[in-house]
């Protein structure tokens, strides 16, 4: 009897069993809005702590370190330069920087309202979509790896400035001039995805106190982890601009988030500074095996 031996990745599978289970759409703009307010929800949802790898690649090269969101604050470690391992010497002096905080309570507090004030930051972006932006349907896709819950659907959903909003300080004034396009899981109401690019350039302060150049882009993207729960899976950010006129601002990063795994919300900060460690030499080992990926030109 006859077999094929063509095979297809089981996430394509899905993707293309994903349209057969569409649901209904809103208004975009009333979607929009449910996807965002789930968005700020899970933010502010302190019984979901995560473990997590990340791998930056700047121009200069990549550096991946490995996170524990533990109960006082974030803990994370440096296990890798450019895919290669610490040296004995690196590797005692990322111990210790990440001790001191353990050492020291009132570092690790001025940590933990650091990590809150940019929390608020990206929070305050996300909260201003609704009203920053006109939104139109432009079609669907399927989820795929890293984008939002293999075997849905996500609208696909275009946007640009609304000539009527009115920026409420310098965090929100980026996003009058930026369009793009959002996917989102209708099913779930979350972001699976925010694809933005500059189409002008963008002043601070009547451009005293800087400026964005046209072209600027970034991408979030993001996954289900365990039902309820969705992560961050990539951020890219490429900007040029200046800050009070004369210093040149570069911003260039890929950012890719992996091997995202829910701990206990209990854990200690002290707790997860000794996970860290057991982790990081197989970390190392694990990414000095993934062949290195070409950094920008």
């Amino acid at each position: 009897m006859f077999r094929t031996r063509l095979t297809f990745p089981a996430w394509l599978l899905l993707a293309l069993a994903a349209f057969a289970q569409s649901v209904p759409l809103p208004p975009p703009a009333d979607l929009v809005r449910a996807a965002v307010e789930n968005e700020i929800k899970a933010s502010k949802d302190d019984s979901a702590h995560f473990m997590f790898r990340s791998t930056k690649t700047t121009p200069k090269g990549s550096v991946t370190r490995v996170y524990i969101e533990a109960k006082e604050a974030t803990a994370g470690m440096t296990v890798a330069y450019d895919g290669k391992p610490l040296s004995a010497e690196q590797r005692q002096a990322e111990e210790e920087r990440v001790e001191r905080f353990i050492k020291n309570p009132e570092e690790l507090r001025k940590k933990h309202k650091q990590e809150q004030e940019n929390a608020e930051r990206s929070l305050r972006i996300i909260r201003a979509i609704p009203e920053a932006f006109l939104f139109e349907y432009d079609g669907e896709q399927p989820a795929s790896p890293g984008v939002g819950k293999l075997g849905t659907s996500l609208a696909v959903v275009k946007f640009h400035p609304n000539p009527d909003y009115e920026p409420p300080s310098r965090v929100e004034q980026v996003l009058t001039g930026m369009q793009g396009t959002l996917l989102i899981d209708p099913a779930r109401k979350r972001l699976a995805s925010i694809d933005g690019t500059l189409f002008k350039d963008v002043s601070f302060g009547w451009g005293i106190l800087g400026h964005l150049d046209r072209g600027g882009h970034f991408l979030v993207q993001q996954r289900d982890v365990q039902d309820p729960y969705w992560y961050i899976s990539r951020m890219n950010l490429k900007f040029t601009g200046k800050i009070l006129l004369f210093k040149g601002l570069t911003i260039e990063s890929t950012e890719v988030f992996s091997d995202i795994k829910l701990v206990s919300p209990d854990l200690s900060f002290a707790d997860a500074v000794q996970m860290l460690k057991k982790e990081e030499p197989v970390v190392a080992r694990e990414t000095a095996k993934i062949p290195a990926r070409a950094t920008f030109r």
